[in-house]
């Protein structure tokens, strides 16, 4: 009981604190946040490269909506290459463990499309996109987006309105923003 209260306060705080923060807007600086991407116990802030870059954010791995997304990059990962797109980051409020999980499922042979875990959920927060999944997820999530970025400079910023639906951040309306 105990625990379920502290779980709830610590939702609560996270979707506060997130709600503090204003939405990354164009021209806006990428934070310097602690992130997952090889090992738990190995954070780094995310690197971002000199050229233009997606960062994909996403409420949880294997949802059904994320499910659905994500393979779109995957495969036109050769599609956003021929546009200067020169790195894809998809970028999920779970573990570091869970994020290697889901990226074996979707790409069995492998991708160059990185899996980051926010564990913590301190980038999106940063981001001003977090927010209170907890009577679907369990807890603050990423709010489904997508950032098109040169270096750490953000050039454009798309974000469901609903986290459950694909409209603005599916790759193909991305890639012909390009």
């Amino acid at each position: 009981m105990i625990s379920e209260a502290l779980r709830t306060v610590h939702n609560v705080a996270a979707s506060i604190g997130a709600n503090a923060v204003k939405q990354i807007e164009v021209g806006s600086t990428l934070p310097s946040v602690p992130v997952k991407e090889d090992a738990a116990d190995k954070p780094a802030p995310l690197s971002f490269p000199t050229g233009k870059h997606l960062i994909v954010g996403v409420p949880g791995a294997f949802t059904g909506t994320c499910n659905g997304q994500i393979p779109g990059y995957i495969s036109r990962f050769d599609a956003f290459k021929a546009k200067g797109i020169e790195q894809i980051s998809v970028v999920a409020v779970n573990d570091v463990f869970v994020l290697k999980a889901w990226k074996q499922s979707l790409a069995p042979e492998g991708t160059p499309v990185r899996f980051i875990a926010d564990d913590q959920g301190a980038f999106s927060a940063a981001l001003g996109l977090l927010f209170d999944a907890s009577p679907v997820l369990g807890g603050a999530r990423s709010k489904r987006y997508v950032i098109v970025a040169n270096g750490d400079k953000v050039e454009t910023v798309a974000v469901e309105e609903v986290a459950g639906q694909l409209t603005v951040t599916e790759a193909s309306k991305i890639l012909a923003l390009l």
